[in-house]
């Protein structure tokens, strides 16, 4: 028995996420699905148009990784923040970093940006080609090994190529 295409796949997926969204903005109201299922359709529609379907793109293990790096991440970052605010004589010192990034241009960039953007104490400013300008609230942190380790994590995630720095 032959595999199902990549677009069924993605037809079944992306339609569940979007039931799945709709029933949470209608409270599950069941009088909501006349214009609910008519977006379902077309949100579907939009997204098969605007993001085609590719085959064996997410490695599953490497998603429970990057998913392991990003809670620990998270809370490291969360108590460092936490530490800063409550010992304002640490000498915070916020500061711009120029970073190179290795990801290929497309999704892996901006799932990067979007994941620098939710750690605590990090914050993508602009993207310049592949230079990322980063807000970081202390000098000190290596901004550039905590790109590279997230860098590293996505690619492994979506079957990438690092191009070199």
């Amino acid at each position: 028995m032959k595999p199902a295409p990549p677009l069924v796949w993605a037809v079944i997926w992306r339609t569940a996420l979007f039931v799945l969204l709709w029933w949470v903005l209608s409270d599950g109201r069941l009088d909501s699905w006349t214009v609910g299922s008519g977006s379902v359709a077309l949100a579907t529609l939009l997204s098969l148009r605007l993001s085609p379907p590719t085959r064996g793109r997410v490695s599953f293990p490497g998603l429970l990784r990057f998913l392991t790096y990003f809670v620990f991440q998270s809370l490291r970052g969360g108590i460092q923040v936490a530490w800063f605010a409550m010992r304002p004589q640490t000498g915070l010192r916020p500061a711009m970093r120029e970073i190179d990034l290795r990801l290929p241009e497309g999704i892996g960039r901006v799932l990067l940006i979007n994941t620098l953007n939710l750690l605590p104490g990090t914050l993508s400013v602009e993207l310049q080609g592949r230079q990322l300008c980063l807000h970081v609230l202390d000098e000190h942190v290596s901004a550039e090994a905590e790109v590279r380790m997230a860098e590293t994590f996505l690619a492994r995630t979506l079957r990438l190529e690092l191009e070199p720095a």
